[in-house]
């Protein structure tokens, strides 16, 4: 059941993202660093995220002082493809044109990013890099996961500037709004996770009690 909840939060969150970059409203600043190295230096969007994963692995090791959590590649290596497989199908299926329309566009991406990454992140398994730093931060400054968050994407927003990756009032949002929405939906998807998982390991003992009764 934990692997369900893995794969389920990746493709939510993946299926955020890829909404976020077609609303063309601006994307999170790490998002908008994806696409503008692909934009200035060449592949996907999922190949940099994959190359910059590498990266925040090594850094995260760095911070923990600890073996690099090699896991978190397979992590982004799914992500990354997810991606790519979004962004193609979303392309040839909806381009909004109109300020209202990609105004939805861009929420129904923030609201899934956030809903993806907490209900990935409570399944304890191989965080994507970035999701691994925020938990890192948050642990080091003991402070919570909106303040982490948003250092982060200040951070990110600098370097998606350096590499004129798609910045807009959208990007402004999800830093103002990203940490909030992560920080929401955490505690939520908790309870979820929480009471699946029991429900699954008592339901065993409910059937051969109930056997037993009869």
């Amino acid at each position: 059941m934990k692997y369900v909840f893995y794969v389920l939060g990746i493709l939510i969150l993946t299926l955020g993202i890829s909404f976020t970059i077609q609303s063309d409203l601006g994307t999170s600043p790490f998002d908008a660093l994806l696409v503008g190295l692909s934009i200035n230096m060449g592949l996907t969007v999922g190949s940099w995220e994959i190359i910059i994963a590498l990266i925040l692995i090594c850094c995260n090791s760095i911070l923990k002082r600890q073996r690099p959590e090699v896991l978190g590649l397979l992590t982004a290596f799914i992500t990354g493809i997810n991606i790519d497989m979004w962004l193609f199908l979303l392309h040839n299926l909806m381009t909004p044109e109109l300020w209202y329309s990609k105004v939805v566009c861009f929420g129904i991406g923030l609201v899934l990013v956030g809903l993806g990454t907490a209900t990935y992140l409570h399944t304890n398994f191989a965080p994507i890099p970035i999701d691994r730093l925020t938990l890192i931060i948050q642990e080091l400054t003991r402070t919570n996961i909106f303040f982490s968050r948003t250092f982060i994407y200040l951070v990110f927003l600098i370097m998606a500037m350096i590499f004129n990756g798609p910045i807009g009032v959208g990007t402004l949002l999800t830093v103002c709004l990203g940490g909030l929405i992560l920080n929401y939906f955490m505690p939520f998807t908790e309870k979820v996770f929480d009471r699946i998982l029991t429900h699954s390991s008592t339901s065993p003992n409910y059937d051969k009690d109930k056997k037993h009764s009869i």
